[in-house]
C-alpha cells in the first residue's frame, strides 16, 4: 500500500507521518469536508497532564515532609524509633491517600473542586489511619503530633493546588496547555457548545475543527473551520492532531456508530466527551444512572429545603456572630467617621425584596448625602450607568468623602450582619433588589427570589459594579441552582480578595 496518499492537495505522508500511519488502517474513508479543512500539524500535542500531575505529586510529598518535620521539631526530647518511622512514612501515606480518593485522576486535573475535595477527604482518611495504626500496632503516637500534621499538610496541599491552578490558568490564557478539540454536532448545538467553551479565557479547550451534520457547504461555525460531517470525525482528528472529541446535541450518530467512534478514538489515544446540552449546571448535580444497560444522565433538583439548608443557616449564624465580635471596634470608628463627615444618620435603611418576594429593611452605613433619593432622577441623564437595571454611576456626586472610601472596601455593607442574624439575608446569595427593580425582572430573573439574598455573591467576586445586568443575572441564577456550603466558603474567601483589591466598587 502506498504510504503517500493524498487528501485534496495535501501529501499527508510527507507532512505528518503520524497521520500517514493512521490512514493505512482499513477504517479510513475519503475526505468529505467543506472548503475549509484543517491543516496537518508537524508538532506533537502538548502533554500537559503528565507535567501537572508530576508537579502535584512532588508537591504533596514536600508538603507532607514539611508538616512532619515541623511537628517533630516541636516535640521535646528524643523521638522513639517507631515514631521516627511514622514521620518518614507520612509523605508516602499522604500521597497514597490522595491517589485513593482520585486526587491525581486525569479528568480532574486543573478543575479545582474535585482536587480540593480529594485533599479534604484524604485528611480525614489520614486521621483515621493514624488512629487505627496506633491501636492495632500499639504505637504510642502523640495526639498532638497527629492533630498538628494533618491540618498542616491539608492546608499546604490546598495552597499547592491553588498555585498550580493559577499557573495553569495563566498558561492557558496565553494559549498553552490546551487540549486540541474537534466538536461534533448540528450547526445549533455545536455553535452553542463552542460559545460556552470559549466564555472563559483560561478554558482548557482549543477548538480546531467541527464536524457538522447536514451542512454540505458551510465553511465555518463560530469561526471554527468545518472539517466535514460526523462520519468524518476520525479523519478530522488525524489532520488536526486533536486530543479530544466533544459531541454536542444529537449529531445523527446512533448508539452503534458512537460505540464504533469510541473504539476508533481509543486506538488513537483520543478522549471522547459528550455534552448533553445542559449549561449553567454544576458537576455535583449531574450523575450517570444505569438502567437496563442504558446510561442515563441524572440531573439533581436544586436544594430548596432539608438538612443542607439547615447547615447553611447554622453556618451563617456562626460566622455572623464571629464577624460581629471581631469587627465591633472598627465598626464604632466607622460610625464616628460617618457622623463627623456629613450631616445625617449613621445608618441607612432601605426596603428591599428578599426570599419569596418578602419585603424587609436592609441596613448599611450611610455613604451618600441625606437627600440622595431626591437627586436620583436628575442623575439619570448623566449617562454614567454601568447596569441597565441597577443604577450605578462611577462618579456619583451624592457620595460623601467617607462614603467613597467605605464603598471601595465594602465596609458600608457590614451592618447587614444584623439582617443575617435576623434571618432576612444570608452571607452568600443574590443581591437583594429594590421593589422598582424587581418590577423590571424577566421571568428568569425572578428565580433569584427563591433563596435568601446575600451580603456577597458570585456577582461581587466576579466584577461587582462593572458587570452589566445580564452578567449579574447569569451569575446569580447559577448560584441559585448550584449552591452548596463548600461553594459559600469559597465565595467568602474570594470576597476578601475582591474587597481588598477594591476593583469594581463605586
Amino acid at each position: 500500500m502506498d504510504d503517500r496518499r493524498e487528501a485534496g492537495n495535501v501529501e499527508v505522508g510527507t507532512l505528518l507521518p503520524r497521520v500517514s500511519r493512521r490512514l493505512e488502517r482499513p477504517q479510513f474513508r475519503p475526505w468529505r469536508g467543506g472548503a475549509a479543512r484543517p491543516q496537518p500539524l508537524v508538532r506533537p500535542a502538548l502533554e500537559w497532564p503528565a507535567a501537572y500531575r508530576l508537579r502535584m505529586v512532588i508537591g504533596d510529598l514536600v508538603c507532607a515532609l514539611v508538616a512532619s518535620a515541623a511537628a517533630s521539631m516541636l516535640r521535646v526530647g528524643e523521638l522513639p524509633r517507631a515514631f521516627a518511622v511514622v514521620v518518614v512514612m507520612t509523605p508516602v501515606t499522604w500521597t497514597m491517600a490522595v491517589r485513593l480518593l482520585q486526587g491525581y485522576q486525569g479528568r480532574h486535573l486543573g478543575q479545582g473542586a474535585q482536587e480540593y475535595r480529594s485533599v479534604l477527604w484524604a485528611g480525614a482518611v489520614l486521621l483515621g489511619a493514624a488512629g487505627f495504626t496506633s491501636y492495632a500496632l500499639t504505637l504510642e503516637l502523640a495526639r498532638g503530633y497527629v492533630f498538628l500534621v494533618v491540618p498542616c499538610v491539608v492546608v499546604l496541599s490546598l495552597l499547592l493546588r491553588k498555585g498550580l491552578r493559577l499557573w495553569l490558568s495563566s498558561a492557558r490564557a496565553h494559549g498553552r496547555y490546551r487540549q486540541r478539540t474537534v466538536v461534533v454536532g448540528t450547526v445549533k448545538s455545536a455553535g452553542e457548545l463552542i460559545r460556552e467553551l470559549r466564555r472563559s479565557p483560561s478554558n482548557s479547550f482549543e477548538i480546531v475543527g467541527a464536524c457538522i451534520a447536514g451542512a454540505k457547504h458551510l465553511p465555518v461555525v463560530e469561526g471554527v473551520p468545518v472539517a466535514g460531517r460526523p462520519r468524518d470525525v476520525t479523519l478530522a482528528v488525524d489532520f488536526s492532531d486533536a486530543a479530544l472529541v466533544a459531541i454536542s446535541g444529537h449529531p445523527g450518530l446512533t448508539g452503534k456508530e458512537l460505540r464504533q467512534l469510541a473504539w476508533d478514538l481509543e486506538e488513537r489515544h483520543v478522549d471522547l466527551v459528550i455534552s448533553p446540552g445542559i449549561f449553567e449546571v454544576a458537576g455535583p448535580r449531574l450523575s450517570i444512572r444505569a438502567e437496563a444497560g442504558v446510561s442515563l444522565l441524572h440531573l439533581e433538583r436544586p436544594v430548596r429545603s432539608g438538612s443542607r439548608l439547615m447547615v447553611k443557616r447554622v453556618q451563617d449564624l456562626a460566622l455572623a456572630v464571629m464577624l460581629s465580635l471581631v469587627l465591633l471596634p472598627m465598626l464604632l470608628l466607622v460610625a464616628l467617621a460617618v457622623r463627623l463627615d456629613s450631616k445625617g444618620p449613621v445608618l441607612f435603611h432601605q426596603k428591599r425584596i428578599g426570599q419569596s418576594g418578602q419585603e424587609f429593611s436592609i441596613y448599611k452605613f450611610r455613604t451618600m448625602v441625606v437627600d440622595a433619593d431626591a437627586r436620583l432622577s436628575a442623575l439619570a441623564s448623566l449617562g454614567h450607568e454601568v447596569n441597565s437595571v441597577l443604577f450605578k454611576s462611577q462618579h456619583d456626586p451624592r457620595i460623601t468623602r467617607v462614603g467613597r472610601w467605605l464603598r471601595r472596601f465594602s465596609l458600608d455593607e457590614v451592618p447587614q450582619l444584623l439582617n443575617v442574624l435576623r434571618g432576612e439575608m444570608s452571607l452568600v446569595g443574590p443581591r437583594p433588589g429594590l421593589a422598582s427593580e424587581v418590577d423590571h425582572y424577566e421571568p428568569d430573573a425572578m428565580r433569584r427570589l427563591r433563596v435568601r439574598p446575600g451580603m456577597t455573591g458570585l456577582w461581587q467576586v466576579s466584577g461587582r459594579a462593572t458587570l452589566d445586568w445580564e452578567q449579574t443575572v447569569r451569575l446569580d441564577l447559577w448560584y441559585v441552582d448550584n449552591w452548596s456550603s463548600t461553594l459559600d466558603l469559597l465565595i467568602l474567601i474570594r470576597t476578601v480578595r475582591a474587597v481588598l483589591g477594591g476593583r469594581g466598587a463605586f
